[in-house]
């Protein structure tokens, strides 16, 4: 296929490197519109499927079913055969998905929609930084990592407000078949125009590639350093707010606790979203200012936790304030990103791919994990009450289930002060 910019051409711009990630950014601001769409469906969905909020959360879930476990592959796969031809098929992958979930009203076929969405999903974040390894400077990644964090969230606050106009006027179903038409799109959009490298890099990529079991030896390496789990689950914990709240059970909590329509609900998670977006490459960057990563996290997470706290217990808040607070709370958090720097700098180097994958794999536990779960806490709370042949849930009930984001928030703070600091510098050599 012939390269639409020329070899010098792209060499003479710098901007070019900074255009290419952009290009892989799309695919992760698309999948983020999928992940999140059915937080704005929920009343639509569970009174379609005639499901109760534990089914409900289980059936979002099957999205990091898929997600989390790919990571593993995704990694590998990243490091061999690099991310132009893997993010155009992942994309199309993502259409097909959300194709199926509009198309059937067999809940299996749904969840394997779901299912397909989120193992194209899979590969978007880590391509992105990938992508970031080969064309960026090193002293920039954990900025890199923010910036494309904050696409995505830029993604999901429009989608949130975006979404919401779109299924009260077409439907849910149409929504999505919109949506599987702009994933084909993208895809297209993504195999003519991404590289690889330069063609200087592709040749010394060639000469210095991985085979699958040297790649494996490192995936092994990664997995056996405790210093990665801990980094992960600081992840994880961190990111919670967005994967169990934000994502999924936020606008049901609003409309119950606070009487939001759901115009204000949308709204609020849309302040959630736009405060990730400028928080994290704010945190990427002081992070690579004062080559520390474990403070930055540790500050994040306490601030987050005392805020989680009164926008959840603390009644009768106006909505502007709400928003205020889900703010400045997503912008602590925002922290996250910068396990990603962490996991690349505690690894070898030539599996950075595979380490970014790995750890973003440990992130999303929280949707495996605590999506299904706040809905099994609901059910359990549940006093019987149904509306329009689904159960309704209490002010009190979404209060003892939202109980897991702050305790989850205090529990990432612990970890980070048990992770050895980086200080910005790769921690282990790319030794076999």
């Amino acid at each position: 296929m012939v390269n639409p910019m020329s070899q010098s051409s792209r060499s003479s711009h710098k901007w070019f490197p900074w255009l290419i990630c952009g290009l892989g950014a799309m695919f992760y601001t698309y999948e983020y519109f999928l992940r999140i769409a059915p937080n704005v469906m929920t009343t639509q969905l569970m009174t379609w499927f005639k499901i109760s909020a534990g089914s409900f959360g289980n059936l979002v879930a099957f999205y990091y079913y898929a997600y989390a476990p790919a990571q593993l592959l995704v990694g590998v796969l990243m490091d061999h055969y690099g991310p132009r031809r893997l993010l155009s098929i992942a994309c199309l992958i993502c259409a097909v998905g959300s194709y199926l979930f509009a198309s059937s009203h067999n809940l299996i076929i749904v969840g394997f929609g779901r299912f397909l969405m989120g193992f194209g999903s899979a590969f978007a974040f880590v391509g992105v930084l990938k992508l970031a390894t080969i064309w960026l400077p090193p002293e920039r990644f954990a900025m890199v990592s923010g910036l494309t964090s904050a696409l995505g969230t830029v993604g999901a606050m429009f989608g949130e407000i975006g979404l919401t106009v779109l299924v009260e006027d077409i439907g849910w179903e149409k929504t999505m078949v919109l949506a599987a038409a702009l994933g084909v799109i993208l895809a297209i959009i993504l195999l003519l125009f991404i590289r690889d490298g330069s063609r200087e890099a592709e040749e010394l990529d060639e000469r210095d590639a991985l085979d699958f079991k040297s790649i494996l030896l490192s995936l092994w390496k990664i997995l056996t350093n405790p210093q990665i789990w801990i980094n992960g689950g600081i992840g994880c914990l961190l990111y919670l707010p967005t994967t169990a709240f934000a994502e999924l059970w936020g606008n049901p909590f609003f409309q119950s606790v606070y009487g939001f329509r759901a115009e204000d609900s949308a709204l609020a998670i849309s302040a959630m979203f736009l405060g990730f977006t400028i928080g994290a490459p704010i945190n990427g960057y002081i992070s690579d200012k004062i080559r520390r990563r474990c403070l930055p996290m540790m500050f994040g997470g306490a601030a987050a936790t005392v805020l989680f706290l009164v926008i959840i217990y603390v009644p009768g808040l106006p909505r502007s304030l709400v928003c205020t607070l889900l703010f400045f709370a997503s912008a602590s958090y925002s922290a996250q990103v910068i396990v990603f720097a962490v996991g690349r700098e505690s690894s070898p180097i030539n599996a950075a791919g595979t380490a970014i994958a790995v750890t973003n794999g440990m992130v999303m536990l929280g949707g495996v994990f605590f999506q299904p779960i706040i809905g099994y806490m609901l059910d359990y709370r549940w006093n019987g009450v149904m509306v329009n042949g689904v159960p309704h849930y209490s002010a009190s009930d979404y209060r003892y289930a939202m109980l897991v984001i702050p305790i989850a928030l205090i529990l990432s703070v612990v970890l980070a002060a048990l992770l050895k600091e980086t200080h910005g510098k790769l921690v282990i050599d790319n030794k076999d």
